[in-house]
Parts: C-alpha cells; sequence; structure tokens
C-alpha cells in the first residue's frame, strides 16, 4: 500500500478506530464484566483480583516483543491481534460447557493468560508502527481526540451490554447473553482487523537488525532517561495494582451495583475524561507530558481518598466521585505514559523502551495484587475488621493504592519535571 499524505491521513483515522474497537473488546472482559464471569464459575473475590491484573503479569511478555523483528509490522500484527480476540471471545463461552467447576476455572486462567500473553508481544510493535504516522508536535492532541472516540464509543456500548446482561440475568437466562456477548465480540474482531487492513505501514519503522534479548534490553537500561520514565511506570501500576483489581467484585457484592448502574458509572467517568481530554492534550503539547502526568497524579489521588471512604451507606456518591475525579486523571496519566517513552526514546527504539518499560512495571503490578490479595482475604475473613476497626479490605487498599500516588507525584516533580522542565525535546 503507497505511502502518501492521503494514505497517512486515512490511516491516522484507522488508528482511532482501531483503539475504539480495541477499547471495546477489553470492556467486556474486564472490570465488573469479568466479575460476572468469574462468580458465575465460582471464583473467589482475590482471585478475581489476581485475573484483573493479570494484564500486568501479561507485560512481562512484552519483552519476547523484543527479540522478534518482523520485516513487516502489520501481518506480525493483525495475526496476534485475530489470535488474542479469539481468546477473550472463547472466556463467554466457558460457562456454558458441560465440564467440571475446577476444569472451567483452569480453562478460563488459562485463555485469559494466553490472550494477554498474545496481546503484550504484539503492542509494542503496534504502538510503534501506529504513533509513527502521527506527527510529534501532536501527539498530545491526536492522543486526546482518539481517546474521546473510544470513550464516547464505550458509553454507550458499557451501559448497553450492561442492560443486556442484566436483562437476561433477570429473566434467569444468563446462558443467553454469554451468547450474545460472545457474537459482539467476534464482530468487533472482525472490524478491529480491517482497520488494521486498512492502515498503511511506514518502511521506517521496521525493527533493526536481530540481537539477542539480553543486549537489546541492556541497550534500553543503559540509557538513564529511559530508566527515570520506568520508575514512573513502576510506581503507577503499583498504585494501580494495589487496589483497582478489587473494585469490580465491591461494586457488585459488598455495595450492591447492579451491572446497569455500573455501566452508568462507567460513563460518568467517560465523560469526565472526555471533558478534559482535549485540555489535557493541548496540555501537553504547550508545557511537557511530564507536567501533564503530574498534574493526573494529583486528581488520581484524591479519586483514591474517595474510596478510602467508600462503604455501603454512601457507595453510590463515594463512587460516582471516585469515577469521576478517576476519568478526569486518566485522561492525562494514560496519555502520558506512553508519549513519555516516546519523547525520550529515538524513533527506532521506542518499540523496545516501551517494552522494557511496561513489562517490568507489569511484573511488579501482578506481584503487587499478589501481596495485597492476602491482605484482601484476612479482611473478609474476619468480619471486615482490621486493626481494630470495621473497614471493608477495599477501603485499605484504596489508602495503600493513595500513598503510592503521592510518592509517585514527588517524584515526577523532583527527578522528570525538574530537570528538564520543557520536557522531553532532543529527538524533535
Amino acid at each position: 500500500m503507497q505511502v502518501n499524505e492521503s494514505s497517512l491521513k486515512r490511516s491516522r483515522l484507522m488508528y482511532i478506530f482501531e483503539a475504539t474497537l480495541e477499547y471495546l473488546i477489553s470492556i467486556l472482559v474486564g472490570g465488573s464484566f469479568l466479575a460476572t464471569l468469574t462468580k458465575q464459575l465460582g471464583l473467589s473475590d482475590s482471585l478475581t483480583g489476581i485475573l484483573s491484573s493479570i494484564i500486568s503479569l501479561g507485560c512481562l511478555f512484552q519483552l519476547m516483543s523484543v527479540t522478534v523483528n518482523p520485516k513487516r509490522m502489520k501481518p506480525f500484527v493483525l495475526i496476534l491481534s485475530i489470535l488474542n480476540q479469539m481468546l477473550f471471545l472463547l472466556l463467554y463461552v466457558i460457562p456454558l460447557i458441560e465440564v467440571s467447576p475446577t476444569v472451567k476455572a483452569v480453562l478460563f486462567v488459562i485463555l485469559i493468560v494466553s490472550a494477554y500473553v498474545l496481546y503484550n508481544v504484539a503492542h509494542p510493535k503496534k504502538i510503534s508502527w501506529l504513533m509513527s504516522l502521527v506527527d510529534d508536535h501532536h501527539r498530545g492532541d491526536f492522543t486526546a481526540n482518539k481517546e474521546i472516540v473510544s470513550l464516547i464509543s464505550g458509553m454507550a456500548f458499557s451501559f448497553g451490554m450492561g442492560a443486556l446482561i442484566d436483562h437476561y440475568k433477570a429473566q434467569g437466562n444468563l446462558k443467553l447473553a454469554l451468547i450474545l456477548s460472545a457474537a459482539v465480540i467476534f464482530v468487533l474482531m472482525v472490524l478491529h482487523s480491517l482497520t488494521l487492513l486498512f492502515t498503511v505501514e511506514k518502511p521506517s519503522v521496521t525493527c533493526a537488525a536481530k540481537q539477542p534479548l539480553v543486549q537489546r534490553v541492556k541497550k534500553v537500561l543503559g540509557q538513564k532517561d529511559i530508566l527515570r520514565v520506568s520508575l514512573v511506570f513502576v510506581l503507577y501500576q503499583i498504585a494501580h495494582s494495589a487496589s483497582t483489581p478489587f473494585y469490580g467484585v465491591y461494586e457488585i457484592q459488598e455495595l450492591g451495583f447492579s451491572l446497569t448502574l455500573v455501566s452508568a458509572l462507567s460513563i460518568a467517568s467517560s465523560i469526565a475524561r472526555i471533558l478534559f481530554s482535549k485540555a489535557w492534550g493541548r496540555y501537553a503539547d504547550r508545557r511537557s507530558f511530564a507536567a501533564m502526568i503530574e498534574k493526573g497524579f494529583f486528581v488520581w489521588g484524591i479519586s483514591f481518598a474517595c474510596m478510602a471512604f467508600c462503604v455501603p451507606s454512601n457507595g453510590r456518591v463515594m463512587f460516582l466521585l471516585y469515577c469521576l475525579l478517576n476519568g478526569i486523571a486518566m485522561g492525562a496519566i494514560n496519555s502520558a505514559l506512553i508519549n513519555l517513552v516516546f519523547g525520550y526514546a529515538r524513533e527506532d527504539q521506542r518499540a523496545d523502551c516501551l517494552a522494557v518499560s511496561q513489562a517490568f512495571s507489569g511484573v511488579i503490578g501482578f506481584l503487587t495484587t499478589l501481596c495485597v490479595s492476602p491482605l484482601v482475604t484476612h479482611i473478609q475473613k474476619n468480619a471486615n475488621q482490621f486493626l481494630g476497626h470495621t473497614v471493608y479490605a477495599q477501603q485499605v487498599v484504596s489508602a495503600i493504592s493513595l500513598i503510592v500516588t503521592v510518592l509517585v507525584m514527588i517524584y515526577t516533580r523532583t527527578v522528570l519535571i525538574k530537570r528538564n522542565p520543557k520536557g522531553a525535546k532532543e529527538h524533535e
């Protein structure tokens, strides 16, 4: 496919659609939708939390991406995307098959882990390929536009799917809801594949010559700027993984929310994120992504403070505040994390730097959830008693996330912003 200004413009539009379709699929395999599946399979809260953090552990397999050097990115990314989305589809099939609960649980874990392995092997290559189609001077604004389209679509999609599952669940026909959800994932997978097919690939995006994994990782870790950015990834994952994997079950069980209400709260979060995304993007293009992420962490910390005080008696109000503040914060944080790497790394090293940063932080995030899970189980087994006080496990882990968020905000200010207040400009 010929690369010219017209094809680049079309490809950037395809990138926006690709991100939207991928986001819609992720909605159905995460949060309260994942909690609904695990509850149907009889899995515990702590195991559900661990499964929710599989996305963090899956980042470890981005290191495999460093060793893969396809001659062309597009076929490689397309094939792996189809495979991982097929595995996501099968998650909705497992509760329908006639085998023992233990076998179902094992199959479910194998499929979700395998799906995220495939996703993460392809992810750095895909981001490097697609972001190469965007002007470096307008990455903030483009990323904001991409997120806005995804979020608007996600709001309607999440609410619609939540209402559909609640409807059939109330009728005692959850089986049909699972079948319809699997069919929806199949349609989204086909459309997602088409967006990749109609996207051009710049010749310059092709990876460098093959090198051993250790050598390529050492090359990334030898860059002090990338190490500093990687630590932001690590602290972010610790804060995220200490609490948010346990929120889905908290909504459905202790707080007693229906999937329709959960979807409505998700819509509120998305609206808040949409309203602030453009402002965040322009702020980053004008100042720096480091300055933007610092402000995002400040808002994120307040959201965790709300969750630390969230109990069934005030659940709807406090969880709504959390959703609104989290949405505003994610408009800055999600965009800034990747763009910080792109700002400091050379174009031919961006995929490797992103893979290493996300792999190490992902492993630490997963280990964080593993460490916190026994605490969640302990509090729940002791009738929600902790240090002599009546609290829910999710309140305690939210307080942990708040402390880590304060630490990463201080780190961003003292290490990234003060060392380079205008942001990384050396590769422009």
